[in-house]
């Protein structure tokens, strides 16, 4: 697969960083973020290399945490090569074997994206901080981009249940979001949904999945530790998680995420 980067033009952007503000993931807990300047549209060449560096893409944001004594949002990717569904997503790739995959451009969107949109902040994530949901606040988030983005779609006939928006990168696909219709639980879209990027990037001779940031004293993210092979970026580092952990390996990574990395704490279950 992929191996060779051409050069990017990573030192010839404009970088800030944000007051500290309340954490999004973790109660209790302050963070800042490094963002590059807005204003510039950048290539896939460089959206690639920030990726590799832990970056993600939010609107026309792309930003990486950057916290006081805490190092929990792990840039997270799957080698789509080595991946092996496990017993729980091979039932979910089994129950949607009747929906049709669409790729479009987000600024192709309808009326029918914005309310599948509403629905699913409405009625999944009403405590977080993306509700209330809002056109202005879709447009701003998954239609404004700074670089090529697309829709990966899922459709029951005539029927829009699944938006993934991805962001075509050198060497894989970001995950930037997934957003279902909250009716159809029994079909684990969400885990659909990421069987079927990691089936396209591997159609397209991609190396990886990003998937964003796993934090592991979060629960709502640890799901993402359930795609195995995983690597995680520790420490400027891609490292390769091999099994899911049990609960107490991730509390105890968690906990060590918030000061420094044990000597030797994780060699049995990375490398």
């Amino acid at each position: 697969m992929n191996s060779y980067h051409p050069k990017s033009l990573l030192n010839e952007l404009q970088y800030y960083i944000t007051p500290p503000h309340d954490c999004s993931y973790l109660e209790k807990k302050s963070a800042r973020m490094v963002f590059l300047d807005p204003v510039h549209r950048i290539d896939v060449v460089t959206l690639s290399e920030l990726s590799r560096m832990g970056f993600r893409r939010s609107g026309d944001f792309v930003y990486r945490p950057e916290c006081h004594l805490c190092r929990q949002c792990l840039s997270s990717r799957v080698p789509v090569e080595d991946f092996v569904m496990s017993s729980k997503q091979k039932k979910a790739w089994k129950r949607n074997q009747d929906l049709s995959l669409k790729i479009t451009r987000p600024e192709d969107a309808t009326n029918i994206h914005y309310t599948l949109y509403e629905r699913y902040i409405n009625e999944r994530h009403a405590d977080g901080d993306m509700y209330p949901p809002s056109h202005d606040q879709f447009e701003k988030f998954l239609l404004q981009s700074c670089t090529d983005s697309f829709f990966l779609e899922l459709w029951k006939e005539d029927r829009l249940i699944s938006v993934s928006t991805c962001d075509p990168l050198d060497d894989g696909l970001s995950a930037v979001y997934t957003f279902f219709d909250p009716d159809e639980h029994k079909r684990s879209l969400g885990v659909f949904a990421i069987l079927k990027q990691i089936e396209h990037a591997k159609s397209l001779n991609l190396d990886y999945i990003y998937l964003g940031y796993w934090v592991p004293h979060s629960n709502k993210m640890n799901y993402k530790s359930e795609y195995i092979p995983l690597e995680l970026l520790l420490d400027g580092q891609w490292r390769k998680l091999n099994r899911a952990l049990t609960h107490s390996e991730i509390a105890q990574l968690g906990d060590s995420l918030m000061t420094t990395l044990p000597s030797g704490w994780n060699n049995p279950i990375i490398k």
